[in-house]
């Protein structure tokens, strides 16, 4: 029988499970509760108090503690997931798709002979273990079983509610880790300021800005100036992230007028990222296919457009405002303002 171990880290605090970590600790005790198979937690963190979180899950814990693992870094991070597996003796290893762990997880699972399979978005048993994930940029999607052990599976964020049990005091089985010379260190986090970082993957609701705000406006008049203000202004006030579509990022290549703050890394759609925010907003985007295809996993879907004929309102969002974007944008980001004075 299968035995699941579920890999987590601590948040930048250095004593508190990331929410990613969270949420595989609710896939790993849904899984095993199907299997009746054990469970067990690993934890890597600089604080031993990361593990009290994790008191009424029932399951073996095992931690890595120290001051060497307050920062994600390759060396001390695979020597302690690999210490961690080799004391569970795990034939199914659970966790997050987190930068941390990514950048290592491959090199564990060599270490240990095992393999592994990354973007998971579900796990379930149907006569064995199935995971499952979206290949081609999220349009299609596959089953994969695998009769190697042990198997490595990296879920992704947004797919699992976050684990939420009652806090209390309880020691974890630490384990001891031999680490190999360390040859960087962490000396501090250098970030943009945070009315100027528009992706924000926590955030509850996702922006989208699409190709209309910088077209032509009832004046004969392209404003981009005056879009961009709008948009960092909401951002602002809302704190929510910022998407594209992609006809809107590629029109400084094709010599168009664009939002300077815009890259490829704030696309979203058919050949972009699928966020997973609770709301989402669009505006100024044509809402086909292509585009809403980035919007799989968004439960609460509103859009601003001009067009009552748009995809938007073809069943692809609850509550479509035709309406010209700036004017609208423009009241909000007064209320907001207003509301927070």
């Amino acid at each position: 029988m299968d035995s699941i171990l579920v890999l987590t880290h601590a948040d930048e605090s250095g004593s508190a499970l990331s929410k990613a970590s969270l949420e595989a600790v609710t896939a790993g005790m849904e899984l095993a509760g199907k299997l009746g198979a054990g469970l067990a937690i690993g934890v890597v963190a600089a604080d031993a108090a990361a593990v009290h979180a994790l008191a009424a899950t029932g399951a073996r814990l095992l931690a890595v503690t120290g001051a060497e693992f307050a920062q994600a870094r390759y060396g001390s991070d695979a020597a302690a997931c690999e210490a961690i597996c080799r004391a569970a003796q795990a034939s199914l290893v659970l966790a997050p798709g987190s930068s941390r762990l990514a950048r290592v997880a491959a090199s564990v699972a060599h270490r240990l002979g095992g393999c592994i399979d990354t973007h998971i978005s579900a796990v379930a048993v149907n006569g064995g273990i199935e995971a499952a994930r979206w290949f081609y940029r999220q349009r299609v999607e596959a089953v994969v079983s695998r009769a190697a052990r042990p198997w490595f599976l990296l879920l992704d964020a947004g797919t699992h509610a976050a684990y939420a049990g009652a806090p209390a005091a309880v020691e974890a089985e630490q384990v001891a880790v031999t680490l190999p010379p360390l040859r960087t260190t962490v000396s501090g986090f250098r970030m943009p300021a945070q009315d100027a970082q528009t992706i924000r993957p926590d955030a509850k609701m996702l922006f989208v800005a699409g190709a209309g705000w910088t077209k032509k406006q009832p004046d004969g008049q392209v404003h981009a100036e005056e879009a961009g203000k709008l948009i960092l202004g909401f951002l602002r006030a809302t704190g929510a992230s910022l998407g594209s579509s992609k006809s809107l990022v590629d029109q400084g290549s094709e010599g168009n007028f664009v939002l300077p703050f815009l890259t490829h890394l704030n696309q979203i759609g058919q050949t972009g990222s699928t966020p997973r925010h609770a709301k989402g907003l669009a505006t100024c985007c044509h809402g086909e296919e292509p585009h809403v295809v980035g919007w799989r996993f968004i439960g609460a879907r509103r859009a601003i457009s001009l067009d009552p004929n748009c995809g938007w309102t073809r069943g692809k969002a609850d509550v479509v405002y035709i309406a010209d974007a700036f004017p609208v944008i423009a009241r909000l980001n007064a209320l907001l303002e207003a509301k927070k004075a």
